[in-house]
């Protein structure tokens, strides 16, 4: 996610006169599942659920947003015999807010600790920066990485100069303050479904809100927005060797022009594209009829020997 510095400012204002007319949380408490794990990294420990048996995938979302984004996915993976495990970023969800790190390398060092100890390969599943995340994963360590899912991923940084990105902190520290910086986010969140939405969006987008309002989470999701660079991984793409899916969204609002982001990932990481039409930011919640199939063909199409994958090596 990212607000670009023309727009900044005065989405942040219009959001927030929006929501100064409707503070109330009308939102339960999000449910917290007994079935969560956690774990244990240098600042903290990481929230996942670990469900089924089989060859390992192991997904997370993007900024600001819950593992139940996944909700539409899970089940399908599941049935075909996978184990599907669904990890929080650091601060958001059921994850510690004691993290001071953040960013694509600091989750990519998270979900390859966790494929570590739950015993890899995987096939690593990202949203928006959680597929940033899994790509420089998947450079990092090859062995640990059979295959990716890339959904709607922002690989890497818009060309912007030190004033803009001045401008952007600004704007990020305006935009997640109290009282209004959860408020702010769950509106912000809903405007990047553009297009087709999920039927449950009011729902998540309320779970979200009230997520954050939890002590110490928007200080965690201000801490990741002005650390967030995905400059670092677009250097680490040439040597992503894991089969790939991509998928993008025609009306990203993250994209300047999809189509031609999605035809840059597929010449970078020779990856097998989707572009789904009348959809935005989110596509595994948007389009769940379109990324489960695809999602299905890649795995069936992985090498494997018996419940475990074969992860790629060099090339």
């Amino acid at each position: 996610m990212a607000i670009a510095p023309a727009q900044g400012l005065t989405t942040v204002a219009n959001g927030i006169s929006f929501l100064a007319m409707s503070t109330s949380d009308h939102a339960s408490t999000p449910t917290r599942s007994s079935d969560v794990r956690h774990l244990p990294r240098p600042e903290g420990r990481i929230a996942y659920t670990d469900q089924g048996t089989g060859p390992l995938v192991v997904a997370t979302p993007g900024m600001g947003d819950l593992r139940s984004t996944y909700r539409e996915l899970t089940g399908p993976l599941l049935a075909t015999g996978h184990r599907v495990v669904v990890a929080d970023l650091r601060g958001h969800g059921d994850s510690d807010t004691s993290f001071r790190t953040h960013g694509d390398i600091a989750t990519g060092q998270d979900l390859l600790a966790l494929v570590e100890h739950l015993g890899g390969p995987a096939v690593l599943v990202g949203n928006s920066m959680g597929a940033a995340a899994a790509a420089w994963a998947a450079a990092e360590r090859p062995d640990l990485v059979a295959g990716l899912v890339l959904l709607a991923p922002l690989l890497r940084e818009r060309s912007s100069s030190t004033l803009n990105r001045a401008v952007i902190h600004v704007v990020y520290r305006i935009a997640f303050a109290r009282p209004w910086g959860a408020a702010f986010w769950a509106w912000y969140y809903r405007s990047l479904n553009k297009g087709t939405r999920a039927p449950w969006l009011d729902a998540h987008a309320a779970a979200i809100r009230t997520s954050l309002r939890e002590p110490g989470r928007l200080r965690s999701l201000r801490h990741l927005t002005l650390q967030l660079d995905h400059g670092v991984v677009e250097p680490r793409l040439g040597e992503v060797r894991a089969p790939t899916l991509a998928v993008v969204g025609s009306l990203d609002p993250d994209f300047r022009d999809p189509a031609a982001e999605l035809d840059w990932i597929v010449d970078v990481l020779h990856a097998t594209p989707v572009l789904i039409p009348d959809v935005g930011h989110y596509p595994q919640a948007q389009r769940p009829d379109v990324v489960v199939p695809a999602v299905r063909d890649l795995l069936a199409a992985l090498p494997r020997t018996g419940d475990r994958w074969t992860a790629t090596h060099g090339g």
